[in-house]
Order: structure tokens, then C-alpha cells, then sequence
């Protein structure tokens, strides 16, 4: 399995959408279960996560309404995350920033995450071959 290999995520695409999917129940479990505080911006980006690993898991994903769903979920999610992001940036500018005393909580760094995950969804939905 090379890791910078392409070839390797889109051999994989049901593993790396159940993973998503993973990774969006435990963020909004978390949640729910008061660890975490309430931000609107967060359940955005686990929500998207979670919607586009199930568009992947479709069997019509390569379809082009399914590419051009993820496309609309996607770019949402990456605003919301850019967003996010770009305020841990404008402290950094103004030199007011300090990561979360816990760094499994920072905004900055799960924002960059989600930013991360949504477009690599998005570009392995959009690679999907009519099977």
C-alpha cells in the first residue's frame, strides 16, 4: 500500500467512507455526550463528513446527480471549514492565538483536519468510474 499513491484511496473508496463515517458518529457522540462544547461550525464539518462517506458507500456514486451532490455538500462544508480555519490565522496575525490547552479539541487543528478530509471525499467521489 504506497500512501501517496492514488491508486491506493480510490482501490479503497468503502474503507475511507466507512471511516468518515466513523469518524462523524464519534464527533457527534462526543458531543452529545456534553465532552465537547456546542459549535455550530463543528457539527457542520462532522455532518458533511458523515453525509459524503455514505455518498461514497452509494452504489450510484459514479452517477453524476451523486458527484454533483457531494460537490454542493463539499464545498459547504470546506467554507464552513475555511472559515473556521482563517479565524485561527487572524489570531496568528494579530498574535492573540494559543492552541486548546487540549490539543484533541483545538478548533485550528480539527478545522484544518475536516478541511483536509471533506475535499479528499469530495475528489474521491468525483474520481468514481461507472462500474
Amino acid at each position: 500500500m504506497a500512501i501517496f499513491d492514488l491508486n491506493t484511496y480510490s482501490n479503497n473508496t468503502r474503507l475511507i467512507a466507512c471511516v468518515a463515517i466513523f469518524i462523524s458518529i464519534t464527533a457527534w457522540a462526543v458531543e452529545l455526550m456534553g465532552a465537547v462544547y456546542v459549535c455550530p461550525y463543528c457539527r457542520v464539518q462532522r455532518s458533511v463528513i458523515g453525509i459524503l462517506g455514505i455518498i461514497l458507500l452509494l452504489p450510484f456514486a459514479s452517477h453524476w446527480s451523486a458527484k454533483y451532490m457531494a460537490l454542493i455538500i463539499g464545498l459547504f462544508g470546506a467554507i464552513v471549514a475555511s472559515n473556521q480555519h482563517f479565524m485561527g490565522w487572524k489570531k496568528i496575525s494579530a498574535g492573540e492565538f494559543s492552541f486548546n490547552a487540549n490539543l484533541a479539541i483545538d478548533p485550528f487543528i480539527l478545522s484544518g483536519f475536516a478541511l483536509i478530509i471533506t475535499i479528499g471525499l469530495v475528489a474521491l467521489i468525483m474520481r468514481q468510474k461507472p462500474s
